[in-house]
């Protein structure tokens, strides 16, 4: 079984240099430009709170929500720690946003073919061996890539070293049964804007808990959802193909374009 990657931010040492936003954007080919909240063009995102500044993005759930609630499997946990998305089985339902307990994937409200966007760790990276772009790029140790195992115990370690400096708690070790992106911060995680009432428990179990209650609705829901799937990408073929025909007719009709 492979270790699952993780990062740790440690809000005490970043000094919003917004290093990691500009690494991200060039490495997924996103538009440049500071962006100061999490949107379909802006993987992670850096904010202030009365001078501190806090890194947002997809935390990667160790078991994640969205990917539960999802009735197409468009969204994946890989072993390496990446909960990836995948367009090509997306549906559109956009309950993967409604249910992630961060608020963290934006749609793509402007596109004619919209998409989910988020973070996606690096994931082509972490195949290489190769840490995240936003922890290579850190300048001043903020973000730090490794094994989660690793990172829970650096975190620990530093706590235990400077308890005057750090807020006995990492963020992301037990909300929601886990994340793949853990926090250090010198005040209280609600200061913030960090969410710190989420339930322990891993949130697809009240999923699946659900869904065990009412399996002849989610069957017909998941069939029915799956048919406006299926119905609109057919459109699309369609469409394509009748436009390849139109363009033989005119060339049959018009020889010497030939």
């Amino acid at each position: 079984m492979m270790t699952q990657r993780a990062l740790l931010i440690d809000t005490t040492l970043c000094i919003g240099c917004n290093a990691c936003q500009d690494a991200c954007k060039t490495q997924n080919h996103l538009p440049e430009g500071e962006e100061k909240k999490l949107t379909a063009t802006a993987y992670t995102a850096l904010e202030e709170h009365d001078g501190i500044y806090v890194r947002r993005m997809c935390q990667h759930c160790v078991q994640p929500t969205c990917a539960s609630v999802c009735p197409v499997g468009a969204f994946e946990k890989t072993p390496e720690g990446p909960v990836l998305y995948d367009e090509s089985k997306c549906i559109g339902c956009r309950y993967c946003i409604q249910a992630c307990p961060f608020q963290v994937p934006k749609y793509e409200w402007s596109s004619n073919y919209p998409r989910v966007q988020k973070c996606r760790f690096c994931a082509d990276r972490l195949k290489k061996g190769l840490p995240t772009a936003c922890a290579e790029a850190c300048p001043t140790g903020a973000t730090t890539f490794g094994t989660r195992d690793e990172l829970i115990r650096e975190a620990q370690r530093r706590i235990a070293a400077e308890p005057t400096k750090y807020v006995n708690k990492i963020y992301g070790v037990q909300e929601v049964g886990g994340t793949s992106i853990l926090y250090l911060s010198g005040v209280p995680f609600e200061q913030l804007g960090f969410t710190t009432k989420l339930e322990n428990m891993v949130l697809p179990m009240y999923t699946w808990n659900a869904l065990s209650k009412i399996p002849s609705v989610v069957s017909v829901g998941g069939v029915f959802l799956y048919g406006i799937w299926w119905i609109t990408n057919r459109r699309t073929e369609v469409e394509r193909m009748e436009r390849e025909l139109r363009g033989l007719d005119k060339n049959h009709q018009n020889p010497q374009n030939n």
